[in-house]
């Protein structure tokens, strides 16, 4: 159904209009963050990300796999 994964990075804001918030690994690949927390909700976070890559789900920004966050901490 779905892959887990970790991956650390930074937040973005990603598109046109009103956008959508996106992981960015340190390894350079982009994650579309499926209904991100408000708390991951700031561009420039650097983050720890443990969730699902959905792929039953399908967005109009495209930027990349939709990651569904399970759990998150930053990173100094």
């Amino acid at each position: 159904m779905s892959d887990s994964i970790k991956v650390e990075g930074k937040i973005e804001r990603k598109g046109l209009g009103p956008g959508t918030w996106a992981l960015v690994s340190n390894s350079g690949e982009t994650y579309e963050l499926h209904k991100a927390p408000k708390e991951l909700q700031k561009a420039g976070l650097a983050v720890k990300i443990e969730g699902q890559i959905r792929k039953d789900v399908m967005t109009i920004a495209m930027i990349g796999p939709v990651l569904e966050v399970k759990h998150f901490e930053l990173v100094d």
